[in-house]
């Protein structure tokens, strides 16, 4: 692959890491007629891409030998760092010309790191984080937000409308993961707000069936809340975006504000809460704390620093 050529269906790309929406995403490419070559830490995950014919590579360094494109979606910073900036890392086993897309979501810091060293391999790398749960994955209907070159952007939009229903271009290195930022400030703040809406509202003697669908359809509740409300309101709480990882990403936005020295007083207190939820170490869905609220939502249950 030269320099800047547009991705289309006979680049061969490399996939890693197989999670919650790595699978997924690894999933709609396959199915989009991409040559695959994979690889997760979990080699059962990897196994059932090799079933439709995708490589299974044993390492991320054998992957980048392989791979015109190498993508990869990673739980966090650590995965991500031993991928990228290991002896045996990516950059340093890719072949000339390979494109770079990192998915997942880091720190500004790490993002602009990893385009610094792609940089120093004269590769070029694009951080495209991705919005939407693990349903919207399968669907391909996501919503991903690019940083880096903006040719090297608009090259990859086969592998985009292969996976997301719109993109967009946000601006140079780290631009991407910025963006991701802002949106999961919104999205586990909203929540929040979310579970203390249903507290208020079963409290106040409203019934919780009615409480829930009618909530889902006013005009105040964003779609991706009202999905969660959904399933919420049969007590299913299965992880489509872990609250491990909304834990993850409150740790990255209230990171990213104290760098800034700005005040985030609702991101802070929202995050205390699903701190306490995350820390029950049960895998699931972030919107468990509509049950945490619903079960402790009196004052005197709730943590001092939220009282």
């Amino acid at each position: 692959m030269f320099a800047n050529e547009k991705i289309d269906i006979r680049s061969r790309l490399g996939f890693i890491g197989l999670g919650y929406l790595g699978s997924r995403i690894a999933g709609r490419l396959q199915n989009a007629g991409f040559p695959m070559v994979v690889y997760d830490v979990v080699q059962s995950r990897a196994m059932e891409f090799s079933k439709e014919g995708a490589e299974i590579a044993l390492s991320p360094s054998e992957l980048a030998s392989k791979a015109d494109v190498v993508l990869s979606c990673l739980p966090d910073e650590r995965a991500v760092e031993a991928v990228y900036f290991g002896k045996d890392s990516v950059f340093r086993y890719a072949r000339p010309c390979t494109r770079i897309i990192e998915l997942s979501t880091v720190s500004l810091g790490t993002a602009r790191r990893l385009h610094s060293l792609a940089q120093q391999f004269d590769l070029d790398a694009l951080d495209v984080t991705v919005s939407g749960s693990t349903p919207t994955a399968e669907a391909g209907a996501l919503t991903l937000f690019g940083g880096g070159d903006r040719d090297v952007f608009e090259s990859a939009e086969s592998i985009f409308a292969a996976i997301a229903r719109q993109w967009f271009y946000m601006g140079p290195g780290g631009s991407g993961v910025a963006m991701k930022l802002v949106v999961n400030t919104l999205l586990g703040v909203g929540m929040q707000a979310i579970a203390e809406a249903v507290a208020l509202g079963e409290r106040l003697d409203l019934p919780r069936e009615v409480l829930f669908d009618v909530l889902s359809k006013t005009a105040v509740v964003a779609p991706a809340h009202a999905g969660k409300l959904a399933t919420a309101i049969g007590h299913n709480y299965e992880p489509q975006f872990p609250v491990r990882l909304m834990r993850k990403d409150f740790g990255l936005i209230l990171a990213a504000a104290a760098d800034l020295h700005l005040t985030m007083p609702a991101t802070e207190a929202a995050a205390v809460i699903n701190d306490i939820e995350a820390s029950s170490g049960i895998e699931e869905d972030f919107s468990a704390v509509i049950r945490r609220m619903e079960q402790d939502g009196r004052l005197g249950n709730m943590p001092p620093s939220v009282q």
